[in-house]
């Protein structure tokens, strides 16, 4: 709605956003192999996996499509785990390994036992089923 005064030639631009600050993260991509670890839901169902790879300081949660969102919500805390890594400066992989030990075990998710294990790459971890 229009009050009849002119539009500043501004508000026709696109905008162009540029992140300036923020925590460290590690590379969300990296073509090499890729260590990870399975989580859980409460009820037994897999969630995601935490991957990582030292080479390309790489490290990220992958869920699959399509989980309902309690599912999606347990998934922050290993998402948030990720930063804490980052920020502390573990290596990727070493990350992953203190995970598997159930550092980040809540009620709502858990590390599956036994599930640390190695993708040949993050497609191929992409594509890891889920489900108990």
């Amino acid at each position: 709605m229009s009050n009849g005064e002119p539009t500043h030639s501004s508000f026709g631009e696109d905008l162009q956003f540029r992140q300036v600050a923020g925590p460290a993260t590690y590379n969300v991509g990296t073509d090499g192999p890729v260590v990870y670890l399975s989580v859980a839901d409460r009820t037994g169902t897999v969630i995601g996996h935490v991957g990582a790879n030292d080479e390309h300081d790489a490290a990220g949660w992958v869920g699959p499509p399509g989980l309902p969102a309690n599912a999606v919500n347990a998934g922050g805390r290993w998402v948030r785990a990720l930063r804490d890594g980052k920020a502390r400066q573990l290596a990727p992989t070493a990350l992953v390994a203190e995970l598997a030990r159930g550092s980040n075990d809540s009620e709502w998710s858990h590390a599956v036992p036994g599930s640390f294990a190695e993708a040949p790459t993050l497609t191929a971890l992409k594509q890891q089923p889920s489900g108990g």
